[in-house]
């Protein structure tokens, strides 16, 4: 899953909204080096990832890209899930898109000392919604060139948007099959802490 939905899932209280980013831009053992709830958070991402990149619907979802496009399939599938959720927000959660992503943003202006990369892209984030303007398929295509222009290959994403095109609707599916299972997962997770 992409930032998004691992906002959704990893909780609510800033702290773990910030540790639910974090996931994405911390590696390796944490041991201190964050607050016990943020720390938390940071390992609830990475179990979410380990549940989604393991599930059968996903695995299946990555099957429908070519082959010479499935080494990059679930990077993009979770852009496309971003979007997805983003679509369909209230059917997901009571809180409506435009304050949950406010709230973040908030959080991440009053953190101190984001890591690495994060420290670079919370700003914009916040300026041009990135959360929020996943509610529109156009700026998958966005995110697609951003991780384009990071990658040592980035010819590995050409032609990407275009069968996210062509997949919109059996993608979409297998999101709707997904996502209702990820979240009981992240609640159950949440509940033993």
């Amino acid at each position: 899953m992409n930032y998004l939905a691992h906002l959704h899932l990893g909780g609510q209280r800033p702290e773990q909204l910030l540790g639910s980013l974090y996931g994405d831009f911390v590696k390796g053992a944490l041991a201190g080096r964050f607050a016990p709830e943020t720390e938390a958070a940071i390992r609830l991402h990475r179990r979410i990832d380990a549940f989604t990149d393991r599930h059968p619907v996903v695995i299946a979802a990555r099957e429908r890209f070519p082959g010479a496009r499935r080494r990059m399939a679930g990077i993009v599938l979770d852009l496309f899930f971003d979007h997805c959720l983003a679509r369909d927000w209230a059917r997901y959660a009571e809180e409506p898109l435009p304050a949950f992503t406010a709230r973040v943003y908030r959080a991440l202006d009053a953190a101190d000392g984001l890591p690495g990369r994060l420290a670079l892209i919370a700003p914009r984030m916040a300026a041009q919604d990135w959360l929020g303007s996943y509610r529109e398929f156009d700026s998958v295509e966005l995110a697609l060139e951003g991780m384009r222009r990071r990658l040592s290959r980035p010819e590995l994403l050409n032609g990407a948007w275009e069968e996210l095109a062509r997949l919109y609707e059996p993608l979409g599916e297998d999101f709707r099959r997904f996502y209702p299972e990820l979240q009981r997962f992240a609640r159950n997770e949440l509940a033993r802490r």
